[in-house]
């Protein structure tokens, strides 16, 4: 049986690909920077740091501009975006 690609998960290659060549570019346009802090096929968990830490806007970011760039590859992947100064440990600085 062969499945449809719109229900194969993700690799990570592609996640990282798009935070790298969509995400990143878009977020430091504003000064910001973007950490990837855990991936998976399933799920995605970013920070914001640089400009975007403790931006107001970071709600409006994550639902307008870095989910639906996932979802574009990941359709059913849990996105996680947090925000501030303090990197968590362990985040890998998307360039």
């Amino acid at each position: 049986m062969i499945k449809s690609l719109a229900f194969m998960p993700a690799s990570i290659d592609q996640l990282l690909r798009i935070c790298r060549e969509v995400i990143a570019p878009l977020v430091r346009a504003d000064g910001g920077e973007v950490y990837v802090v855990a991936v998976d096929p399933d799920s995605l968990s970013l920070h914001l740091a640089g400009t975007c830490s403790g931006c107001p806007g970071r709600p409006y970011t994550a639902a307008n501009i870095i989910e639906p760039a996932i979802h574009a590859v990941a359709p059913s992947a849990r996105v996680t975006v947090t925000n501030g100064a303090a990197i968590p440990e362990g985040a890998s600085k998307i360039s």
